[in-house]
Protein backbone atom coordinates (compact mmCIF):
# COMPACT_ATOMS: atom_id res chain seq x y z
CA UNK A 1 0.00 0.00 0.00
CA UNK A 2 1.22 3.53 -0.74
CA UNK A 3 0.36 6.89 0.73
CA UNK A 4 1.55 10.33 1.74
CA UNK A 5 2.30 11.30 5.32
CA UNK A 6 0.18 14.40 5.88
CA UNK A 7 0.61 14.63 9.66
CA UNK A 8 2.67 13.12 12.47
CA UNK A 9 2.13 13.39 16.19
CA UNK A 10 4.72 12.29 18.75
CA UNK A 11 3.47 10.30 21.70
CA UNK A 12 5.39 8.52 24.47
CA UNK A 13 9.15 8.18 23.98
CA UNK A 14 9.73 8.35 20.21
CA UNK A 15 6.55 6.62 19.10
CA UNK A 16 4.27 8.42 16.65
CA UNK A 17 0.70 8.60 15.47
CA UNK A 18 0.88 8.92 11.69
CA UNK A 19 -1.85 10.10 9.31
CA UNK A 20 -1.51 8.66 5.80
CA UNK A 21 -3.46 9.79 2.76
CA UNK A 22 -3.99 6.94 0.29
CA UNK A 23 -6.00 6.87 -2.93
CA UNK A 24 -9.29 6.28 -1.10
CA UNK A 25 -8.83 6.82 2.62
CA UNK A 26 -7.14 8.70 5.42
CA UNK A 27 -5.43 6.20 7.70
CA UNK A 28 -4.58 6.92 11.31
CA UNK A 29 -1.96 4.47 12.54
CA UNK A 30 0.71 3.93 15.20
CA UNK A 31 4.41 3.71 14.55
CA UNK A 32 6.66 2.22 17.24
CA UNK A 33 10.12 3.68 17.59
CA UNK A 34 13.09 1.49 16.72
CA UNK A 35 16.71 2.02 15.76
CA UNK A 36 16.23 0.27 12.42
CA UNK A 37 13.06 2.08 11.48
CA UNK A 38 13.33 4.40 8.45
CA UNK A 39 12.78 8.11 8.86
CA UNK A 40 9.17 9.29 9.06
CA UNK A 41 8.42 12.88 8.12
CA UNK A 42 5.44 14.92 7.00
CA UNK A 43 5.29 15.03 3.21
CA UNK A 44 7.05 11.74 2.54
CA UNK A 45 5.48 9.24 0.18
CA UNK A 46 5.88 5.73 1.54
CA UNK A 47 5.08 2.12 0.75
CA UNK A 48 3.88 0.42 3.92
CA UNK A 49 1.99 -2.37 5.62
CA UNK A 50 -0.57 -2.16 8.40
CA UNK A 51 -0.82 -4.69 11.20
CA UNK A 52 -4.27 -4.56 12.74
CA UNK A 53 -4.58 -4.28 16.51
CA UNK A 54 -7.68 -5.42 18.37
CA UNK A 55 -7.45 -2.78 21.07
CA UNK A 56 -5.62 0.07 19.42
CA UNK A 57 -4.70 1.76 16.17
CA UNK A 58 -3.24 -0.35 13.38
CA UNK A 59 0.56 -0.53 13.52
CA UNK A 60 2.63 0.95 10.70
CA UNK A 61 5.22 -1.57 9.51
CA UNK A 62 7.59 -2.33 6.61
CA UNK A 63 7.97 1.32 5.66
CA UNK A 64 9.81 2.11 2.42
CA UNK A 65 10.44 5.76 1.59
CA UNK A 66 9.57 6.58 -2.04
CA UNK A 67 11.71 9.68 -2.42
CA UNK A 68 11.60 12.70 -4.70
CA UNK A 69 14.76 14.60 -5.59
CA UNK A 70 13.27 17.96 -4.56
CA UNK A 71 12.97 16.84 -0.93
CA UNK A 72 16.54 18.09 -0.38
CA UNK A 73 15.57 21.58 -1.60
CA UNK A 74 14.60 23.39 1.59
CA UNK A 75 12.29 26.06 0.13
CA UNK A 76 10.32 23.54 -1.91
CA UNK A 77 10.10 21.14 1.02
CA UNK A 78 8.70 23.89 3.28
CA UNK A 79 5.99 24.75 0.72
CA UNK A 80 5.24 21.04 0.28
CA UNK A 81 4.78 20.55 4.01
CA UNK A 82 2.45 23.55 4.12
CA UNK A 83 0.42 21.79 1.41
CA UNK A 84 0.29 18.62 3.54
CA UNK A 85 -0.99 20.62 6.52
CA UNK A 86 -3.85 21.92 4.38
CA UNK A 87 -4.91 18.37 3.53
CA UNK A 88 -4.70 17.24 7.14
CA UNK A 89 -6.84 20.15 8.36
CA UNK A 90 -9.36 19.54 5.56
CA UNK A 91 -9.63 15.76 5.80
CA UNK A 92 -8.72 14.83 9.39
CA UNK A 93 -12.28 13.88 10.36
CA UNK A 94 -12.94 11.82 7.22
CA UNK A 95 -12.05 8.18 6.62
CA UNK A 96 -13.28 7.34 3.12
CA UNK A 97 -12.37 10.03 0.63
CA UNK A 98 -12.58 10.72 -3.08
CA UNK A 99 -9.52 9.84 -5.12
CA UNK A 100 -8.99 13.43 -6.30
CA UNK A 101 -7.08 14.42 -3.15
CA UNK A 102 -4.46 11.74 -3.64
CA UNK A 103 -4.35 12.45 -7.38
CA UNK A 104 -3.70 16.16 -6.85
CA UNK A 105 -0.88 15.41 -4.42
CA UNK A 106 0.61 12.98 -6.96
CA UNK A 107 0.44 15.57 -9.75
CA UNK A 108 2.18 18.19 -7.63
CA UNK A 109 4.82 15.77 -6.35
CA UNK A 110 5.73 14.68 -9.88
CA UNK A 111 6.04 18.27 -11.13
CA UNK A 112 7.49 20.02 -8.12
CA UNK A 113 11.13 19.84 -9.18
CA UNK A 114 10.68 21.70 -12.46
CA UNK A 115 7.66 23.92 -11.84
CA UNK A 116 6.89 26.75 -9.43
CA UNK A 117 5.49 25.03 -6.31
CA UNK A 118 3.14 27.87 -5.37
CA UNK A 119 1.61 27.88 -8.85
CA UNK A 120 1.16 24.10 -8.75
CA UNK A 121 -0.58 24.26 -5.39
CA UNK A 122 -2.88 27.13 -6.42
CA UNK A 123 -3.96 25.18 -9.50
CA UNK A 124 -4.56 22.03 -7.41
CA UNK A 125 -6.54 24.12 -4.89
CA UNK A 126 -8.82 25.39 -7.67
CA UNK A 127 -9.41 21.88 -9.04
CA UNK A 128 -10.31 20.59 -5.58
CA UNK A 129 -12.69 23.48 -4.93
CA UNK A 130 -14.39 22.75 -8.24
CA UNK A 131 -14.65 19.03 -7.40
CA UNK A 132 -16.27 19.89 -4.07
CA UNK A 133 -18.74 22.25 -5.78
CA UNK A 134 -17.27 25.25 -3.96
CA UNK A 135 -15.59 27.16 -6.79
CA UNK A 136 -17.46 30.44 -7.20
CA UNK A 137 -16.72 31.18 -10.83
CA UNK A 138 -19.81 33.38 -11.25
CA UNK A 139 -18.85 37.10 -11.31
CA UNK A 140 -20.91 37.95 -8.23
CA UNK A 141 -19.76 39.53 -4.95
CA UNK A 142 -20.62 37.36 -1.94
CA UNK A 143 -21.07 40.49 0.20
CA UNK A 144 -23.33 42.75 -1.87
CA UNK A 145 -24.52 40.18 -4.44
CA UNK A 146 -23.68 42.58 -7.28
CA UNK A 147 -21.75 41.77 -10.46
CA UNK A 148 -17.94 42.00 -10.32
CA UNK A 149 -16.09 43.74 -13.12
CA UNK A 150 -12.57 45.08 -13.53
CA UNK A 151 -11.02 44.09 -10.21
CA UNK A 152 -11.78 41.38 -7.69
CA UNK A 153 -10.83 40.43 -4.15
CA UNK A 154 -10.76 36.85 -2.87
CA UNK A 155 -10.90 35.31 0.57
CA UNK A 156 -10.64 31.77 1.95
CA UNK A 157 -11.93 29.20 -0.53
CA UNK A 158 -11.40 31.82 -3.24
CA UNK A 159 -14.74 33.38 -2.37
CA UNK A 160 -15.09 36.48 -4.62
CA UNK A 161 -15.98 40.03 -3.66
CA UNK A 162 -15.49 43.61 -4.76
CA UNK A 163 -12.21 44.99 -3.34
CA UNK A 164 -14.16 47.69 -1.46
CA UNK A 165 -16.67 45.18 -0.04
CA UNK A 166 -14.30 42.72 1.60
CA UNK A 167 -10.58 42.09 1.86
CA UNK A 168 -7.68 44.13 0.61
CA UNK A 169 -6.74 42.36 -2.63
CA UNK A 170 -7.08 44.15 -5.94
CA UNK A 171 -6.73 41.41 -8.56
CA UNK A 172 -7.46 41.57 -12.26
CA UNK A 173 -10.87 40.00 -12.79
CA UNK A 174 -10.07 38.54 -16.22
CA UNK A 175 -6.94 36.82 -14.89
CA UNK A 176 -8.89 35.23 -12.04
CA UNK A 177 -11.61 34.08 -14.43
CA UNK A 178 -8.90 32.43 -16.55
CA UNK A 179 -7.50 30.70 -13.46
CA UNK A 180 -10.93 29.39 -12.47
CA UNK A 181 -11.84 28.19 -15.97
CA UNK A 182 -8.51 26.86 -17.21
CA UNK A 183 -6.96 25.88 -13.83
CA UNK A 184 -3.82 27.70 -14.91
CA UNK A 185 -1.76 30.48 -13.31
CA UNK A 186 0.00 31.35 -16.56
CA UNK A 187 -1.49 34.87 -16.73
CA UNK A 188 -0.59 35.71 -13.12
CA UNK A 189 2.62 37.50 -12.17
CA UNK A 190 4.65 36.52 -9.10
CA UNK A 191 3.03 39.17 -6.90
CA UNK A 192 -0.43 37.85 -7.73
CA UNK A 193 0.71 34.26 -7.17
CA UNK A 194 2.08 35.17 -3.72
CA UNK A 195 -1.19 36.91 -2.81
CA UNK A 196 -3.27 33.93 -3.91
CA UNK A 197 -0.96 31.51 -2.13
CA UNK A 198 -1.46 33.43 1.12
CA UNK A 199 -5.19 32.75 0.72
CA UNK A 200 -4.58 29.06 0.02
CA UNK A 201 -2.69 28.81 3.32
CA UNK A 202 -5.87 29.84 5.15
CA UNK A 203 -7.34 26.45 4.21
CA UNK A 204 -9.88 24.90 1.88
Amino acid sequence: MQGYIIHTQKVKDEDMIVYLLTSNSLIKCYRFYGARHPSIMQGYKIDFELVESANFLPHLRSVLHLGFSWLILRERLIIWQQFMRLFYAHLKDVENIDEIYFQEIEICAQRLLKQNPKRLIIEAYVRILEHEGRLHDEPTCFVCDEKIEGFISLTRGFLPSHPNCFGNLNLNFEKIQHLFKKKSTILLDDREVNELYSIVLQGF
